[in-house]
């Protein structure tokens, strides 16, 4: 699988200083928080994020990031100690993974209701039991009705980029809503990648100095934060909650659309499409498989093949109108899940068939990767041949398909 680049944007300024450097997504995601110069870092070590919040020790400890460095006793901590930090008017930012995740859910929706922009980087990874430490993203998808955003990286450049995209996005006021920027395990978390890691001047053109989008604990502008609320104010405030995420996609696409002027990278706003102009055919991605899906539609494309591939960057806001333009367009489309909804079929299918209600096209959900379970080109070809074959008949042969695993057939 060779590491995908976003696409070249339109450049207007020269970037100052840039090293390209070899490093890992979590070394990536701690640089790109610090030079997003936050202000306080929650720190619990959990495999494999650990290294996340052991660089920006290092960068507090050899004096590149000026933070309160704090180490908690638990993930349920580090997030209320966010909380805690954002709501007094500083930028805040931790790290965590699964089970790490899970001890977090009962303070996510506390940061969303407060309307605080803590950004979290996600090292996706197995919900136990049983126990398993590599990638699946069981852990975020019980999070999609926190009220968090939620994107997904392909590679350690777009890590780095998408900390300081999540913090420009986050404390916009027209969202003002806590992001998570996943990464997944292993595939990211621990392999190198060449990455050009951003000087200090430019990330602060870009980012500018922190300007709290949300009432903040001031002794000097007093107001109430987190009070008791009675059922006459829940509606409104629910629903100013909705509407801050239906605008984000608006942010979402402004902010890309800045990041590419500046630095040349364009990673499309909420989607990144790929040969869907004329595809016959699409499968729809999330994370790092859409790197090994990238390889073989160039190889298909080679074949005459007209397939087409659909990175979903973002989770939430979910892009139902762009998922259903493009299928509108084409003849089968298909999902592919590192996750399950027990049950049902995979969420990112679950979605989708909601975004496509009323369209006549065939689709299919293929659970794959659970586990840190190899998803190899061969894997991606079937897919593709799956639908194509779809296409011919106008009929997927199942809805859902378990692909590698032992006595279920494909």
């Amino acid at each position: 699988m060779r590491q995908r680049v976003p696409r070249r944007g339109h450049q207007d300024g020269e970037v100052k200083e840039m090293v390209h450097k070899v490093v890992t997504g979590n070394y990536a995601a701690a640089y790109g928080a610090m030079r997003s110069r936050v202000k306080t870092v929650a720190a619990y070590p959990i495999t494999p994020q650990t290294f996340i919040v052991e660089h920006l020790s290092e960068f507090v400890n050899n004096g590149e990031l000026d933070c309160e460095y704090i180490e908690v006793e638990s993930e349920h901590s580090a997030m209320s100690a966010c909380v805690s930090a954002s709501a007094s008017g500083v930028r805040t930012f931790t790290a965590t993974s699964s089970q790490g995740l899970a001890l977090m859910h009962e303070i996510l929706p506390i940061a969303s209701g407060l309307r605080l922009p803590i950004v979290m980087a996600v090292v996706n990874r197995a919900i136990a039991a049983p126990i398993n430490i590599w990638v699946e993203h069981n852990d975020i998808m019980p999070e999609r009705d926190s009220g968090w955003l939620q994107v997904f990286c392909d590679h350690n450049q777009e890590v780095q980029d998408m900390v300081l995209q999540a913090f420009k996005i986050a404390e916009d006021k027209r969202v003002a809503l806590p992001v998570s920027v996943g990464l997944d395990a292993f595939i990211l978390s621990h392999t190198v990648e060449p990455v050009d890691l951003m000087c200090a001047e430019d990330a602060d053109k870009f980012l500018p100095k922190y300007s709290p989008p949300s009432p903040i604990l001031d002794t000097k502008d007093v107001k109430s934060v987190g009070v008791f609320v009675p059922p006459e104010y829940m509606m409104e405030t629910r629903w100013q909650q909705d509407r801050a995420v239906r605008d984000a996609p608006t942010v979402i696409e402004e902010v890309n659309k800045q990041f590419a002027r500046q630095f040349g990278r364009d990673y499309g706003g909420m989607i990144d499409a790929y040969m869907c102009d004329d595809a016959e055919v699409v499968l729809i991605t999330l994370g790092t498989v859409s790197s090994t899906a990238h390889e073989v539609v160039d190889a298909m494309r080679a074949e005459g093949k007209k397939v087409g591939l659909v990175k979903q960057r973002f989770w939430r806001p979910y892009p139902a109108k762009q998922l259903r333009a493009i299928a509108e367009k084409v003849k089968a489309v298909g999902v592919f899940d590192r996750a399950v909804s027990y049950g049902v079929a995979g969420p990112s299918f679950i979605e989708f068939r909601n975004a496509a209600y009323g369209l006549n096209v065939p689709t299919m959900d293929f659970i794959g990767g659970l586990g840190g379970n190899d998803v190899s080109l061969a894997d991606i070809r079937f897919i593709y041949e799956r639908l194509l074959e779809a296409a011919k008949t106008g009929k997927a042969r199942r809805d859902v398909t378990w692909l590698n695993t032992r006595g279920v057939e494909q």
